[in-house]
């Protein structure tokens, strides 16, 4: 996937879904009715990304308060989402230790994961912060995820949506009408091609998680440790 041209095309056709009043209202994240859950591998951006980011969302938050806006505890890239998350879902379900040993089987050949975050795009429900990979490796650990849990009985759905290839980070969500549309595009298109900065981390986290991946929701289960590029 060329990362570059993904995110372009992305942006310019959700760009135009937003000005034409086509853009999809979360209505669930606001529900106490939501019981999704899940089993995800994340990684999280490190403070100056964090504090970067924090100020993009505060200009956006200026001309629009009532989105939804990540804070810093919830910003993360989803490494791969083991168990997609859909209501019935419970810990008590799986036993998680098998988990942790297949994850350990995947990553124990990698190096530390890379990402620059530049720039942002949206899609017709968010806006997310563009990720782009300085080498293979997060592309060969989500491969050899692949491999091992589909050559396993564990549960999974990995790839049953979609078949994850970027790493970006998504930030806000549309929860309303946005009411200041042009002065809000206005703020993302100055962002376009931001530098937030660059992550080099060894840690990759293992989370019981809701649909959003809120903290008062989310429960580590397991944080990895690869060894780091030489």
């Amino acid at each position: 996937m060329d990362l570059i041209e993904h995110y372009n095309k992305l942006y310019k056709d959700s760009i135009q879904k937003i000005e034409s009043d086509e853009y999809s209202i979360d209505n669930l994240i606001d529900s106490s009715l939501d019981k999704r859950l899940g089993i995800t591998l994340l990684v999280r951006p490190n403070d100056i990304i964090k504090r970067n980011i924090r100020g993009f969302i505060n200009d956006l938050r200026q001309i629009d308060p009532e989105q939804y806006y990540q804070p810093d505890s919830d910003m993360h890239v989803t490494v791969m989402s083991l168990i997609s998350c859909y209501n019935g879902f419970y810990l008590k379900n799986i036993c998680v230790p098998d988990y942790i040993d297949l994850i350990e089987k995947s990553i124990k050949s990698e190096g530390s994961i890379e990402i620059n975050f530049k720039g942002v795009t949206v899609s017709p429900s968010c806006i997310m912060i563009q990720g782009f990979l300085c080498d293979n490796t997060l592309n060969n650990i989500r491969d050899n995820l692949r491999i091992n849990f589909k050559n396993s009985d564990l549960q999974q759905s990995i790839d049953l949506r979609y078949a994850i290839q970027a790493a970006h980070s998504t930030v806000v969500r549309f929860r309303k009408r946005l009411t200041q549309k042009d002065d809000y595009l206005k703020i993302i298109e100055n962002y376009r091609d931001y530098d937030f900065g660059t992550l080099s981390t060894d840690t990759i986290e293992l989370v019981y998680n809701d649909w959003y991946q809120r903290k008062e929701f989310v429960k580590e289960l397991h944080k990895f440790k690869i060894k780091t590029n030489s």
